[in-house]
């Protein structure tokens, strides 16, 4: 089975509200969709989420590196030969790793097509048999989150991730502590700073006034690039702490191993391009005895079945916060979410069906490589 045509598509998902994080505010979510088509006759899919503050690609950028370099570069190649494909994206164009995800997925969803297996047993088989995900709570004034919270406990949520990170932290400490007086003292809380707040020593100040708040974890309390910073918070405080943005890559992985820099990982496709790659992290953070989370740039169906593929997968990958569709106004698939679980439907490769006449509509801008 050979690649003999892609399709790419801009597009812009509109979300239900706002979603507001500690560096940015998104009024759509903008993201690259792309079908390989096989002489075969099989179509894979596969998703980009580019982020200039995390993965530092932009989305027309990322739209263009698609169109001249990596899509081009797999035209006659087989979906099987990942290990190939991976090392041909890498030869043409350093990082730029959601790109590179948007042609790993679709070439998992060839090949779990071509067998008629759903991609997770083609990467360790159903290890976990639920998928769960909490409510996500975008960054507003304590009370009105606090009121929010409380509604997705009535609507049965299991678990809470708040994003905190935005102004001073002492209001990040005290949008927190209204949530946790809000929803009692035993639901499970996660935190995600998102590189929020500005040095170690704020961070360690803010974590122990939650010390006795039942915190599940604090995700990236500081700038991605300061893993000695992690290490130092993690020393000082009683709370696990996440590691998010600053996990990109395998050598990333290494040096938090090395320092101790965090108790638990946020392994998201669009970081670390894709399933290929994300299962090799998972091992490794296994051997060093390390607990996983598979995380979401905020992607549609496409994106968010591949990383739950992964996390079913995997026994050391405890949580998912793969959400996009439930943010989304309108998107393109039908991955189901029956709270408070999410249901990979079984089918072969992503298991997902693409509405086509949704892509369409929604498409800004597109193009075709044969």
């Amino acid at each position: 089975m050979k690649i003999t045509k892609a399709s790419l598509h801009a597009v812009r998902f509109p979300l239900n509200e706002p979603f507001i994080i500690s560096y940015a505010t998104y009024p759509d979510m903008p993201a690259l969709i792309i079908v390989l088509e096989t002489d075969a006759g099989l179509i894979g899919y596969g998703e980009a989420v580019p982020d200039e503050h995390v993965t530092g690609e932009y989305f027309t950028a990322a739209y263009e590196i698609l169109k001249e370099k990596f899509l081009p570069a797999i035209i006659g190649m087989s979906p099987f030969d990942i290990e190939r494909i991976h090392s041909k994206m890498n030869a043409l164009m350093a990082r730029n790793s959601a790109a590179k995800a948007a042609v790993d997925i679709a070439c998992y969803d060839l090949m779990g097509k071509a067998v008629g297996q759903p991609i997770y047993n083609l990467i360790g088989g159903q290890a976990t048999p639920h998928l769960d995900y909490p409510k996500v709570l975008s960054i507003e004034a304590p009370k009105i989150m606090a009121e929010k919270a409380k509604k997705a406990v009535e609507l049965g949520y299991a678990s809470l991730k708040l994003k905190v990170g935005k102004g001073q932290a002492q209001e990040d400490v005290d949008r927190i502590l209204a949530v946790r007086e809000a929803v009692g003292k035993e639901l499970p809380i996660r935190v995600d700073v998102n590189q929020g707040w500005k040095s170690p020593g704020i961070a360690v100040a803010a974590i122990k006034q939650l010390e006795n708040a039942n915190i599940a974890w604090i995700e990236q309390p500081i700038r991605m690039g300061d893993i000695r910073g992690l290490a130092e918070i993690r020393s000082k405080t009683a709370v696990p702490i996440m590691a998010d943005e600053s996990i990109q890559s395998m050598e990333d992985l290494l040096e938090i191993i090395r320092l101790q820099a965090a108790d638990v990982l946020n392994i998201k496709l669009m970081k670390c391009a894709g399933i290929f790659h994300a299962i090799q992290m998972a091992k490794t953070a296994e051997a060093a005895g390390m607990l996983c989370q598979i995380g979401s740039m905020v992607e549609s169906s496409v994106g968010s079945a591949a990383g739950y593929h992964v996390a079913m997968s995997r026994i050391n990958i405890e949580s998912t916060e793969l959400t996009g569709p439930l943010l989304f106004s309108e998107e393109i698939g039908d991955l189901t979410y029956d709270h408070p679980y999410v249901l990979l439907s079984g089918k072969p490769g992503l298991g997902v069906e693409v509405d086509q006449a949704q892509l369409d509509k929604l498409t800004v801008k597109s193009c075709v490589i044969q």
